[in-house]
């Protein structure tokens, strides 16, 4: 288990399983200050190109999230403007990315 809080668990499973049900290059998981989680996988077309940090961001806040507990990614790193934007809102907040050999970094 990479992480002590089996909250933060929850979300690298939730990050994992996301990239892989759509065979995507990154998967991410979102906790929001009510314990809400909100997941996404990472888009890329020809038009446009989506980090899955970015996704499961957007998901929280359009739903009404003031704030985030904890951020996960699987896969490549994120894209730097959603870490950001997650310290932004929430300057304490678990932002991490995991690779898929399980290394772990925080940002």
């Amino acid at each position: 288990m990479p992480f002590s809080n089996p909250e933060d668990e929850k979300l690298l499973t939730l990050a994992k399983a996301t990239a892989t049900r759509v065979n995507a290059t990154q998967g991410a998981a979102v906790r929001d200050e009510t314990g809400r989680t909100y997941a996404a996988a990472s888009v890329k077309l020809d038009s446009i190109t989506l980090d899955a940090l970015e996704l499961a961001l957007g998901m929280a806040l359009s739903s009404g999230a003031s704030a985030i507990e904890g951020a996960i990614i699987f896969g490549s790193e994120p894209i730097a403007r959603a870490v950001l934007a997650i310290h932004e809102i929430s300057p304490s907040a678990l932002v991490a990315s995991v690779d898929r050999d399980g290394n772990i970094n925080n940002f």
